[in-house]
This record gives C-alpha cells, structure tokens and sequence, in this order.
C-alpha cells in the first residue's frame, strides 16, 4: 500500500529541507565532537557523558530518519494550484468571528507546517478543515473545545504573507526592526 502524501507548501518545503541539511552537516558533527570527547574519558560504562551523548545521537538520526521521509513524501502545493477565490494550502485569510466581532488573519497550510501560534492552521485542523474551500463572503462553522465557532471569509489572498508582522513569523513574536 503506498503511502500518503504530506500536503505543504513551497516554503514549508523549504523550511524542512534546510532543517535536514543542518542537522546533517552541523548537529551530526557536534555530536561526534561531543561522543569523541566523552569516549576520551576512559570507561564508558560507567560514564554518564557518553550515555547522555550516545542519546542525543538516537534523536538527531531519527529526526533526520523522520524529515527524510516527510521530503519523500512531499506533495506541493503550488500558489497557482488553486484559485485565489478559494481557501486552500498557502492561502492567507482574514475571517471575522460573527460572536465576538473580531477579525483573525491567519495561513493555511499542510500539517506539518502548522503553528498555530504564530496563525499557521493546517488544511487538517478543525479550523483548517472547515475552511477549505470557502470563498469570500462565505459562513463556516468549526467545533473548539467551548463550542461551535461561526467564522465569515473576509478575504483571500496567495503569494508573499500579507501581514508579515502577524501571520507565519517563526520567532512567535512581532518585532520592532
């Protein structure tokens, strides 16, 4: 059975193949230092350096093993592949809550990209999933753990990230620079 692809974006694309390439080139040799260093020690079985490098060593190649796979398995979903009239992956949204009146800006994206602290939905979420496919003007309705949520499309945008300062920063944080 083959299997599923993992939905993204070009630049989440890009932010996991970068993150490979450091851990390969950087992380892996750090690790070795530290391994060479606790070994040079002398007994190691009795030597909590080494146990403590020799984990850290397990978890870099399994996220290495781990980001390998969600490259491989990459589907990406082009700005042009889905009209800008409609939400879908890479789509930047303004919605407006119709309980409270506020407006929330935020990026759909595939699910290895979420972070929704920083208002990166993926397409899976319950938010994401109810707002595929919607068009402006429209009414969409997703359950949160207080109760249903009624959201209406404001605008859809594609392309570079409308509020640079709001949606999609990797710090979390907006900045004065």
């Amino acid at each position: 059975m083959a299997e599923k692809k993992i939905r993204m974006t070009a630049k989440g694309f890009q932010d996991l193949q970068e993150r490979l390439d450091l851990l390969q080139n950087d992380r892996r040799a750090e690790v070795a230092k530290k391994l060479e260093e606790a070994r040079s020690q002398g007994d190691l079985s009795e030597n909590a350096e080494y146990d403590a490098a020799k984990d850290a060593q397990a978890e870099l190649e399994a996220e290495i093993a781990e980001l390998k796979k969600k490259i491989e398995l990459a589907d990406i979903i082009s700005d042009g592949e889905l009209s800008n009239d409609e939400i879908g992956i890479g789509s930047y949204v303004s919605l407006k809550d119709l309980e409270f009146g506020d407006e929330l800006h935020l990026q759909i994206v595939g699910s290895v990209e979420a972070k929704p602290f920083d208002n990166m939905f993926s397409d899976e979420s319950p938010l994401g999933a109810a707002a595929v496919h919607k068009k402006v003007g429209d009414v969409f309705e997703y359950e949160t753990p207080a109760g249903m949520v009624r959201m209406e499309v404001l605008s859809i945008t594609r392309g570079d990230n409308p509020w640079p300062d709001e949606v999609g920063s990797t710090e979390g944080e907006k900045t004065d620079e």
